[in-house]
């Protein structure tokens, strides 16, 4: 019997424990990706608001991306969700219908076109193609973070939507704005100094999402390919691409960290021509130094 007492002693001792752990509050703004989440969070520093990223894998693009249980846990239970818009969030539509949203891609003036070259298929391969990626075409190129221009038109967008919903810490998020603004421009600047006479201003990139970076400071992309699993080059197309490296007499073309190497390797054995990597800014743990790191990419490439 005392066994027994002891036993369902010990039994209510952990349950009053256990019911006496606070339990972790869901953060008060969800925001999508690593820049939008980055900026959010810059602009909240000091104001006591709570913010988590969603999407926290690695990855370069969300055309198949889809949110886990708790991701979208974390969306419902957030009072604000930090888009970075420009259709990149098409996945999260159903979701965020009844939720109060910052775009932070209003006003911002957005590239036409998402592909710039696209691989040779037959007809029936084409068809499927224009199938299966029905769902996440952009008419518009979504990657609107990889300018700093840009990048400073939406941390301003976060900026109005969040002291709009908490106008009780307006004067901190402003002065906030303002920190963070400054840092926005010594990026621009430092990639302009670093840019400015480069040798070859003409990019062969083999991922579709470097157009802004490209348009800031004045770069041209020739051929931006978009090369995935199963759906690689074709012979045709890398002899296109070697034609234009050798027309163009370019020093280096660009992988995506993320992305695949597979035509840019033989392209370059053809060639002899370097092959560099630039960084999305979607995965890892600053945004500002995946820009860093382009900007001295780009310049050590481009000579």
């Amino acid at each position: 019997m005392k066994k027994v007492i002891s036993i369902l002693t010990a039994v209510l001792l952990f349950s009053l424990l256990s019911g006496c752990t606070p339990r972790q509050q869901p953060a008060q703004i969800a925001a999508t990706t690593l820049p939008v989440y980055e900026f959010t969070s810059r602009l909240c520093e000091g104001t006591g608001l709570t913010v988590t990223q969603l999407v926290n894998e690695s990855v370069s693009c969300l055309h198949d991306y889809s949110l886990s249980v708790d991701q979208v846990r974390r969306t419902e239970a957030a009072e604000l969700v930090v888009i970075s818009g420009a259709g990149l969030e098409e996945f999260m539509e159903d979701l965020l219908q009844d939720k109060q949203v910052i775009d932070s891609s209003a006003g911002i003036p957005l590239i036409e076109g998402g592909h710039e070259h696209s691989h040779d298929h037959d007809h029936e391969d084409e068809a499927h193609e224009e199938e299966s990626h029905e769902g996440h075409h952009h008419e518009q190129d979504p990657h609107i973070w990889l300018s700093p221009v840009n990048a400073k038109l939406m941390a301003q967008n976060i900026c109005s939507g969040l002291t709009a919903r908490y106008p009780g810490q307006a004067a901190t998020i402003e002065k906030n704005l303002q920190n963070l603004l400054a840092d926005l421009d010594a990026l621009e600047t430092y990639g302009r100094e670093q840019l400015a006479e480069v040798n070859c201003r003409e990019l062969i990139t083999f991922h579709d999402g470097f157009a802004y970076l490209a348009d800031c400071y004045g770069l041209t992309i020739l051929e931006a390919v978009e090369e995935e699993s199963g759906s690689e080059a074709s012979a045709s197309e890398l002899i296109h691409l070697i034609e234009e490296v050798e027309h163009h007499q370019l020093p280096a073309i660009f992988t995506e960290a993320l992305g695949s190497v597979s035509a840019a390797r033989i392209i370059s054995a053809e060639t002899g021509v370097a092959v560099y990597t630039l960084d999305m800014g979607m995965h890892g743990n600053s945004w500002f130094e995946a820009m860093y790191h382009n900007i001295s990419t780009l310049k050590g490439a481009l000579g």
